[in-house]
């Protein structure tokens, strides 16, 4: 299970990125294996189960890439709705846009770093990435990108 230091940096950093309350996770466990944060919701079955030899429990929340800590597509399409910063509505052309591969100009009041990316209907997408003003793509590569452009067209 991640340790009490390990929770503080995440939320932490859910607070200061992304405006995300760490009360919402009162009732989640963290695991940490190697480069990654796992959670899963608290349980009363738990306990029953603790005998059990497991590899992997929960939904994949967070990884380490480079120096940022970077929440998965997942956590985020789940979580996402709560934030109150770091959040960029974008519309069905910019969408095309960053699904093509390209970058697209943005003018934020915020440190390089993961933005969370929603369609102007209030959707959450996912995240993207800033870098001296200019929003690179991090939604996933597969299926999912032809099913959000014609959701949001």
């Amino acid at each position: 299970m991640a340790g009490e230091d390990e929770r503080q940096i995440i939320f932490s950093y859910l607070e200061d990125r992304f405006g995300i309350p760490r009360d919402l996770f009162d009732d989640y466990l963290f695991f940490r294996s190697k480069k990654a944060w796992l959670m899963m919701k608290k349980s009363a079955y738990l306990e029953g189960a603790a005998h059990l030899k497991v590899t992997k429990v929960g939904l994949k929340a967070f990884g380490q890439v480079g120096e940022f800590i970077k929440p998965t597509t997942r956590f985020i399409q789940i979580f996402g709705r709560f934030a109150g910063k770091a959040r960029l509505q974008i519309s069905t052309a910019q969408l095309q846009t960053l699904l093509e591969g390209k970058e697209i100009p943005v003018d934020l009041n915020l440190d390089n770093g993961y933005v969370i990316l929603s369609t102007e209907k209030g959707g959450v997408l996912g995240l993207g990435f800033l870098i001296n003003g200019r929003l690179r793509s991090q939604l996933p590569r597969k299926e999912i990108r032809t099913a959000m452009l014609l959701k949001n067209s």
